[in-house]
């Protein structure tokens, strides 16, 4: 493949990845790619490799090996400029890693001032926008302590989608939460991804894969075992491992 690929290609490309943490294997030659728009939602058990993988996808960790495009930018080149990918590429963890000492407001408009380089006043102004996309514009002058965890996960949502990012990443994004706070949370991801924002989701919500994925990826060992559609995934699994996988999931 060449290292320039075309603007009509998958935005994502990844090629036989390879991940050692020492002796430790935590990602075993995987293969994905993600169309423009795309939808990928990505389960498998604790330990699979699955967060890894998605944090190889913006260097916050760095392959031992194989090939990662963004948006034709090749990121094995040396010359890359990893912060110029991070800006296009949002990220939201399991914590919300929220500055504790500063408002909403002001978390969601500090990136844009350091990293795009906006003016404080756009940068507050696009932080509203985005606050009021994600349904809390009145918590803008609250601190995060004040917020539900819900809440808060929905402003980290919110810094990222005002960095306008190409790509969101979302590293299972409900875990920490509270049962009742959960929908809220995927309901912002849902209309996202309804809207045709490009999204790789590690997430254990099921009911999320099947609304919203265009293709589901079950990992396991650092593996891809088996992909396909939501609907092909759930109903008619292939491999006795996924088989295994589904029928403990799917229960709760």
């Amino acid at each position: 493949m060449n290292d320039v690929q075309s603007a009509s290609d998958d935005i994502i490309v990844v090629e036989n990845l390879h991940k050692f943490y020492g002796k430790i294997e935590a990602v075993k030659g995987v293969d994905l790619t993600v169309p423009r728009g795309g939808v990928v939602v990505v389960v498998g058990p604790s330990g699979s490799g699955k967060s890894t993988f998605l944090r190889c996808i913006n260097l916050l960790e760095r392959p031992t090996s194989g090939d990662i495009w963004v948006d034709g930018i090749h990121l094995n080149d040396r010359g890359t400029d990893v912060n110029e990918i991070r800006a296009e590429v949002g990220m939201v963890f399991q914590l919300f890693n929220l500055f504790p000492h500063l408002t909403v407001l002001e978390n969601v408009a500090l990136a844009q001032r350091i990293v795009r380089k906006r003016s404080e006043d756009k940068a507050k102004a696009v932080a509203m926008e985005q606050l009021e996309r994600v349904g809390i514009p009145e918590q803008a002058d609250k601190f995060p302590t004040q917020l539900s965890g819900g809440q808060q996960q929905r402003v980290a949502i919110a810094r990222s989608l005002a960095m306008n990012p190409k790509i969101m990443l979302f590293d299972e994004p409900t875990s920490a939460l509270d049962p009742e706070m959960i929908k809220e949370v995927l309901d912002v991801m849902l209309e996202l991804a309804e809207g045709g924002m490009t999204m790789v989701v590690v997430t254990h919500e099921m009911g999320f894969a099947k609304a919203a994925a265009d293709r589901v990826v079950f990992m396991d060992y650092g593996q891809v075992i088996e992909t396909g559609p939501p609907d092909v995934v759930f109903n008619s699994p292939k491999h006795d491992r996924l088989k295994l996988f589904l029928s403990k999931i799917l229960q709760h």
